[in-house]
């Protein structure tokens, strides 16, 4: 028996010598293929538009440099007017403002068609990649792809082509018109600029709220999405958990109503505050001939022409926000990182 034993075990040490078996390879991470999807919005953004950003962010400065040419020619028609000049000064400039208009038309209709050509085509390209990506590994069910590559890649893409452009055009609309009005008067100055000022404390704040709210709804939805591919079609309606959830998205959007509206609501209200600390402060000017009412009406015209693209410059802060955090729970289910905060 012992000898028998101890010819099994030299036979089977030199089967081992003679033909070692290979070692087991560990299961490769679902994330360490390659993958199509950028693993960040900053990424996505760079590969998919780098060099359109350069040419949109050009004809955004065009843009709001142009802008502040109608404001100035408002200025010295009015001051014209009151003088009561020769008249054909008066209409060379009409002329000019219609001209200044039409130009300045130009650059906006180029610039909005050029961010929706990238745009559309970083939505098109991104749900080529979430395909790719979810085919290629065992991702999440067929309703959360559904979901992704329909509706969640829409708002993602489109981001893309204003993410750069945008916010330097409201900017500098903010800061070129800013200038302007202080070289005009620098006590109406103070005045709008004390407008913006409370601004800065209650958007962030609310959009915050916003933020968590939109994050929680495009979980919820997802799992709406993935509970109709799986449901058996012998039942008659919604289950009671499919109710709570669609419940779920019925809070969550009614509170992002209340502070989207309640932050509009609160701009709103700081604008005609800054119309009426112009109206107050330009008036005494006026009357005490420290002013012209041609500087009072730029003012005016100025402070509507910042209010425009100061709520726009929030509504960036907010998309940017938003596609981060929908950028990011993409990109964890088609196995990048994990979805970013808001």
């Amino acid at each position: 028996m012992s000898t028998r034993l101890h010819t099994d075990t030299a036979d089977l040490s030199r089967i081992r010598r003679q033909d070692p078996p290979e070692p087991a390879r560990p299961a490769e991470p679902r994330g360490s293929a390659p993958r199509h999807t950028a693993p960040g919005l900053l990424a996505f953004i760079w590969r998919e538009s780098a060099l359109a950003q350069v040419g949109l962010a050009l004809l955004a400065v065009a843009v709001f440099l142009a802008g502040l040419a109608p404001i100035e020619l408002q200025r010295r028609a009015v001051g014209l007017a009151v003088r009561g000049a020769d008249p054909h000064p008066l209409l060379g400039l009409a002329l000019l403002y219609v001209l200044t208009a039409a130009s300045l038309g130009g650059l906006k209709l180029a610039l909005n068609l050029g961010r929706g050509f990238v745009g559309e085509r970083a939505v098109r390209r991104l749900r080529a990649a979430i395909m790719a990506d979810v085919h290629a590994a065992s991702g999440p069910d067929r309703g959360v792809e559904i979901a992704m590559v329909l509706d969640e890649a829409e708002p993602v893409g489109s981001f893309v082509g204003i993410c750069l452009s945008e916010p330097l055009l409201q900017a500098g609309v903010l800061v070129s018109t800013l200038t302007y009005l202080a070289l005009l008067h620098p006590l109406m100055a103070l005045v709008t600029l004390a407008v913006f000022s409370p601004q800065i404390v209650f958007v962030p704040l609310m959009q915050r709220a916003i933020n968590r709210r939109v994050a929680a709804r495009v979980g919820l939805l997802r799992r709406i999405s993935g509970g109709l591919v799986e449901r058996p079609a012998a039942l008659p309606g919604p289950t009671p958990a499919e109710l709570d959830r669609l419940d779920g998205v019925f809070r969550l959007n009614m509170g992002i109503f209340g502070f989207k509206f309640s932050m509009n609501f609160l701009m709103n209200l700081s604008y005609h505050l800054g119309i009426a600390g112009i109206l107050a402060v330009g008036g005494y000017a006026v009357a005490a001939g420290e002013a012209e009412l041609g500087t009072v009406v730029a003012f005016v015209s100025g402070l509507a022409h910042m209010n425009d693209p100061w709520g726009d410059l929030v509504s960036w802060f907010r998309d940017v926000s938003v596609t981060r955090t929908k950028y990011g729970l993409i990109a964890r289910a088609t196995g990048g990182a994990p979805a970013l905060a808001g």
